[in-house]
């Protein structure tokens, strides 16, 4: 197990200038605009001789402004951060965070979408998004992380998967002394304040806030397209076997809602519950929706096939979507939803 490392909190203070004529130490008074005050301004006077002191009130009204304004970013970048993660827990961090370990795809991807890319460390496989993610050290998959691998980075933040990573994983990694923010976007809604709240703990507050606001100017733009529009129901398949799904509270089924799509199985309990064939085909849904593992069609979509009476396949209403673009809490959300929307009303179309 990787040692824990602790660093140097602040800079040493630095030490004030002798006062005049005496030995005792005091600091040189400034006036508020930067200009020394007419006691420092004489003090100054009598040891130019000397090569001693200060030097003559020039140095401060020209130069120590500059100076300040140099060190705003340095002391702007050592500032506490504080956030709220998903399970309502407050995050602190002495600093935002310059090493970065994400657990799931799609945190990678909110990372990179408010600028921290440069500060991501480390990330869960299948982080493939942007194409610089592909070059990340790995920690193991989403659903199998490799703490020591995680420890060995250093990370001063963990941002990992409520539901997607394993039970208990938060607490190991918190008891090796790791800062860890727990996310889980439910709805559309809750993307652009995670992308806000990303973009303080890296330090990236105007990237994070230019982020979330693009995705509420789009994902509004399709809430006004698809309002109103009859309402369309659908079976969404993750997986063939075993065949899982999504209840209302998934953020899919969130995104079937946007496009006026209604999810058959919304009230079962289980966030991604497996389903069997007898269940779908009682349901009879208006259509099909399936992600897969990667962006080819899956064989077993055509399985369906098999039961000619289901109104989506008698109707030809069997689509496929990629995974990434509609199964990660991610900004390309939006990719999957504007598909997804354009596949229901061609169900429309057809009726």
């Amino acid at each position: 197990m990787a040692k824990q490392i602790i660093r140097a909190g602040a800079s040493p203070t630095p030490s004030p200038s002798p006062a005049c004529g005496r030995g005792e130490q005091k600091p040189l008074p400034l006036h508020p605009q930067g200009v020394s005050s007419p006691g420092a301004r004489r003090c100054a006077a009598t040891t130019a001789g000397r090569g001693r002191g200060w030097g003559e009130g020039k140095f401060h009204r020209y130069f120590w402004p500059i100076i300040l304004l140099a060190l705003l970013p340095q002391l702007a970048a050592h500032a506490e951060v504080s956030v709220k993660d998903d399970l309502g827990r407050k995050v602190v961090l002495p600093a935002p965070a310059q090493r970065i370990v994400s657990l799931a795809p799609s945190v990678t991807e909110l990372l990179y979408a408010v600028g921290a890319g440069s500060q991501l460390v480390g990330a869960v496989n299948f982080s493939d998004y942007p194409a610089a993610a592909k070059r990340l050290p790995r920690v193991g998959s989403y659903d199998a992380i490799d703490v020591e691998a995680v420890a060995a980075l250093r990370p001063d933040l963990v941002v990992m998967w409520q539901s997607g990573n394993p039970a208990g994983i938060r607490e190991r990694l918190e008891k090796l002394g790791m800062k860890v923010f727990v996310g889980e976007p439910r709805r559309l809604e809750d993307i652009p304040p995670t992308l806000e709240r990303f973009g303080v703990l890296a330090g990236k507050e105007k990237q994070g806030a230019a982020a979330a606001g693009a995705f509420r100017q789009r994902l509004d733009g399709l809430r006004g397209r698809y309002a109103g529009r009859a309402p369309v129901r659908v079976f969404y398949q993750i997986w063939g076997s075993p065949m899982v799904t999504v209840n209302g509270k998934h953020l899919i089924s969130d995104v079937l809602g946007l496009c006026g799509g209604v999810n058959v199985f919304a009230d079962l309990p289980v966030l991604a519950p497996t389903v069997g064939v007898e269940a779908v085909l009682a349901a009879d849904p208006d259509a099909i929706v399936a992600a897969g593992m990667d962006s080819r069609r899956p064989a077993w979509l055509d399985d369906w096939k098999r039961w000619p009476r289901m109104k989506a396949v008698r109707a030809g209403n069997i689509f496929f979507v990629d995974p990434d673009i509609i199964n990660r809490h991610a900004p390309r959300i939006l990719d999957g939803a504007e598909q997804v929307c354009g596949d229901l009303e061609r169900v429309r179309g057809k009726r």
